[in-house]
C-alpha cells in the first residue's frame, strides 16, 4: 500500500475511481473464494489432525500437531482472550473446512481523528465461525459483549489454519503463481493472535489526508477504502514472466 498517489486526484474523480476499485476488488475476491473452494480438501484440518478433527482415519504426525496446537493455545488463556485453561480435543471437531474472507482494516489517524481504512486487495482467511473478524476486534476492545465459545472457536480456527499452512508450504508458492501473497500476520488489534492474509499483487494507495477528510465529512462515516492503481491494473505483475526473463538474460 502506497501512502499516496503521485498523480493528481480530485474529489470529482473519486466516485469513478471508487466504482472501478469496487469492481476489481469484487472480481478478485470471487476468484480467491473459488480457488479456496477448489483447494478445500487440502485445507481441511483432518489432513494434519486426522481423527482428532473428526477425520475417518489416523494421520501420521497428528499427535505432534495436537501438542503444538495445545501449546499455542495456552497463550490465549490469559487476558484479553481469557479462554478456558484446559484444551478440549473435541473442539477440533467444530473447526470445519469452509473458509471465508474477512476485509483487512486498519486505523489511520488524521488530525487526531481515527479513520478506519479498508484494503480492497487484502483479506484475512479463516475457517467460518459465528464471530467475524470485526466482532473479534470489538470484543477485544471492550466494545461488544464476549461470547466465550465464539471467541474460542475463532482463535482455534486461526491457530489450526496456521499449523496447516506451516505443513503445506507448497500452497504459498501456488498462490504466488496465481499472483497472490499468502502469509501470516499479527495485527496489533488482535493482541497476539496470528492470522493468515491473502493479498493481490496489484497495488492500492491511500490518497492525501485532506481528500480523505473531505470524503468522510461528506459521507458522515469515519471510514475510507483504499483505491486501486489503475496503471498497475493495465500492466499487472507477472511473476512467471519475470522469472523466465531473469533466466534468459
Amino acid at each position: 500500500m502506497k501512502a499516496m498517489t503521485d498523480k493528481p486526484l480530485t474529489l470529482q474523480e473519486l466516485p469513478e475511481l471508487r466504482r472501478k476499485t469496487d469492481a476489481v476488488a469484487h472480481f478478485l475476491k470471487e476468484q480467491i473464494a473459488g480457488h479456496l473452494e477448489t483447494l478445500r480438501p487440502l485445507l481441511s484440518p483432518e489432513r494434519i489432525f486426522g481423527r482428532y478433527a473428526s477425520g475417518k482415519s489416523d494421520v501420521t504426525g497428528a499427535e505432534r500437531a495436537l501438542e503444538e496446537l495445545q501449546k499455542n493455545y495456552k497463550g490465549f488463556t490469559r487476558k484479553p482472550y481469557d479462554l478456558a485453561d484446559t484444551f478440549d480435543t473435541s473442539w477440533l471437531g467444530l473447526v470445519g473446512s469452509t473458509l471465508e474472507l474477512h476485509p483487512w482494516e486498519y486505523t489511520h489517524e488524521i488530525q487526531g481523528k481515527p479513520i478506519t481504512m479498508t484494503s480492497p486487495l487484502r483479506w484475512v482467511v479463516n475457517y467460518r465461525t459465528n464471530y467475524n473478524l470485526i466482532q473479534v476486534k470489538n470484543v477485544l476492545a471492550g466494545k461488544e459483549t464476549v461470547r466465550p465459545e465464539y471467541l474460542r472457536l475463532f482463535v482455534i480456527n486461526s491457530l489450526v489454519f496456521q499449523l496447516l499452512l506451516d505443513r503445506s508450504r507448497g500452497l504459498v508458492q501456488l498462490f504466488a503463481d496465481l499472483r497472490y501473497d499468502l502469509k501470516t500476520e499479527t495485527p496489533a488489534d488482535l493482541r497476539g493472535l496470528p492470522v493468515l492474509t491473502i493479498t493481490s499483487s496489484l497495488p492500492s494507495f491511500r490518497p492525501p489526508d485532506d481528500m480523505i477528510i473531505a470524503a468522510t465529512a461528506f459521507s458522515g462515516v469515519p471510514a475510507f477504502i483504499e483505491l486501486i492503481d489503475l496503471d498497475a491494473v493495465r500492466t499487472p505483475k507477472d511473476v512467471l514472466r519475470e522469472r523466465l526473463e531473469s533466466l534468459t538474460r
